[in-house]
């Protein structure tokens, strides 16, 4: 974009309602899917009481287009004009006030400072100035405080990756577009209503104008889109790559996303051609600290909350002290964002990357060398977390540890293939079979194939481990087989488990296995065989004291009972 010089009008300011003077350029393409944010900072911005309101969001997530669209559309709102200032080609925060100065054609004074040049020129001026960019030169921010205080009618529309921090800033976060959810079988007509979806197709079709959405690439462009976490300047690279890669090809493509989301068009700055160039900028700008707060995050699949960064940090630093102003910092330079609270009980919120931004992280965690105790600790996390979880179901907070696992689903599952990755280790293999045998009634409620795929991966490769990790994995296999109607295999695998708990003399393993065969036969409907069970189950359990699996065993007892018609004693 060419800088366009604004030449502030001589005469007394217009009167409402007339066309005023702007530099603002003509948009080449319709801005898709943003009503909602075009009415309400509009609406902002006419506010009086606003007079500094700044879109914040990762790059690529719309800023400029959308200040834009917000500028024109408030032309008559601002009698001496609209005025966009291009801070892109510069990085010297001392050249934030002479830029602004060189676009409004205001002439350097030798009796005065730009500042104050600038301030004696704007005073009297209702005017709006678009600042695109201002993340670079962020440490000028005060300046514009000047600017406003010195200036009673000037307001500021401001695009930046990092919020300024000032008063009376009025912060706008641009929101990704909107995208289908994958679950839900959606129509075309449907998909049709999201806007990264609308956008994907217009982009399409400027490269390959029959491209249109049917039946055959409706699921693939709503994965395409979501993958892509409804980011535009995503989705618009993706689009253009139609014009030598079907949908499919696309989509396949998108798990080194980096390498195909380039050659974006050529009047942009070059940070907005390439998907890895839009993040590095951001990245660039970080500090040290920042940059190695954002690399760890990376790790964590579907977010996280603050207890397990610092726990993180403490087991690779010693220490967590700086990791609430980083996480704080990552959020407001749009790196991080703020989830809903956990459940309704005011517990700590949820910290998540968009996954084309954490995707980054993971490739700046590998090339720093820092993968490997990144991962340790977050498997470490984690594992404890669930060996937790486990306990604390045998009490009144059964229902918020459940919610809590299932928030945390994304991480355990990642911290599962992880450690299956590292092939026989011993130390890996064992860490699995605790994570998947403190793990089992999760599974068992919603995940029984994802559970037995996991068990039984770890179970192929547990030969030379701790006896009890490996019988407590065959139980808990052999339960969520059962589950899934294949009682004979249950079976099987209960019984091994029983043969190794007895060998090593374990009381309380040797009537859990037992309990689960009771539990098999149940299912299976064979009741004189559960009741046997069950009976030899409760009494090796009231024996090892374990009262969970005491309650199970007495209450299958009386199921079966009541079954085979002893409703008196069931």
């Amino acid at each position: 974009m060419q800088e366009k010089l604004f030449i502030l009008p001589a005469r007394e300011p217009t009167e409402p309602g007339h066309t005023s003077t702007h530099n603002l350029p003509a948009q080449l393409t319709p801005l898709i899917g943003r009503e909602q944010e075009v009415a309400a900072s509009s609406t902002l911005l006419r506010r009086p009481e606003v007079r500094l309101l700044t879109f914040t969001g990762t790059g690529g997530i719309g800023k400029t287009s959308l200040a834009l669209r917000v500028a024109t559309d408030l032309l008559d709102d601002f009698p001496d004009g609209v005025c966009l200032i291009l801070l892109a080609p510069i990085s010297d925060p001392d050249l934030v006030i002479p830029t602004i100065a060189q676009t409004l054609a205001i002439k350097e004074v030798a009796v005065q400072s730009p500042l104050a040049s600038l301030r004696s020129h704007l005073q009297h001026k209702h005017l709006l100035l678009l600042l695109d960019n201002f993340e670079q030169v962020v440490v000028a921010a005060p300046v514009l405080t000047d600017l406003l205080e010195s200036c009673p009618f000037l307001k500021l529309l401001v695009t930046s990756r990092e919020v300024l921090r000032l008063r009376g800033e009025h912060e706008y976060p641009v929101p990704s577009l909107t995208v289908p959810e994958l679950q839900q079988q959606a129509s075309i007509k449907g998909l049709a209503q999201y806007a990264a979806v609308v956008l994907f197709l217009q982009r399409a079709q400027a490269v390959k104008p029959d491209f249109h959405l049917t039946d055959a690439n409706a699921s693939s462009i709503a994965a395409i889109c979501t993958r892509l976490d409804g980011l535009p300047l995503a989705l618009e690279l993706a689009a253009a790559r139609l014009k030598h890669l079907s949908v499919r090809a696309i989509l396949a493509r998108l798990e080194h996303r980096f390498q195909v989301l380039t050659h974006g068009p050529q009047d942009v700055h070059e940070r907005q051609r390439t998907l890895r160039n839009t993040i590095q900028w951001s990245y660039d700008l970080l500090s040290v600290q920042e940059q190695r707060l954002f690399r760890r995050l990376s790790v964590f699949v579907g977010g996280c909350t603050l207890e397990a960064i610092e726990a993180l940090y403490k087991m690779l630093d010693g220490e967590s002290m700086y990791v609430f102003d980083g996480v704080t910092s990552l959020i407001d330079k749009s790196l991080l964002q703020q989830g809903k609270q956990d459940g309704e009980g005011g517990e700590e919120p949820r910290y998540l990357m968009l996954e084309t931004i954490r995707e980054y992280g993971l490739e700046a965690l590998t090339n720093n060398g820092e993968v490997e105790p990144t991962r340790h600790a977050h498997a470490e996390y984690y594992l404890v977390l669930a060996e937790e979880a486990e306990l604390r179901l045998r009490g009144s907070q059964q229902a918020i540890w459940f919610d809590r696992v299932e928030r945390e689903h994304g991480n355990l599952r990642a911290v599962l293939n992880w450690l299956l990755e590292r092939g026989e280790e011993k130390e890996s293999i064992e860490r699995t079979l605790r994570l998947c045998g403190a793990l089992w009634w999760f599974w068992e409620d919603h995940f029984k194939r994802e559970g037995q795929t996991f068990l039984e991966q770890a179970l192929a490769r547990s030969e030379g481990v701790a006896v009890a990790l490996r019988a407590k994995a065959l139980w808990a296999a052999g339960n969520l087989v059962g589950k899934l109607g294949d009682f004979d295999r249950g079976e099987a695998l209960c019984k091994e488990s029983l043969a190794l708990f007895r060998e090593i003399g374990n009381t309380a393993g040797v009537g859990t296995a037992v309990l689960h065969l009771g539990i098999l036969s149940f299912y299976r409907g064979t009741f004189t065989e559960a009741r046997s069970q069950l009976e030899e189950s409760l009494a090796l359990l009231e024996e090892a004291g374990d009262k969970t699996g005491t309650g199970w065993s007495l209450f299958f007892l009386a199921n079966a009972e009541i079954c085979q018609g002893e409703y008196t004693k069931g």
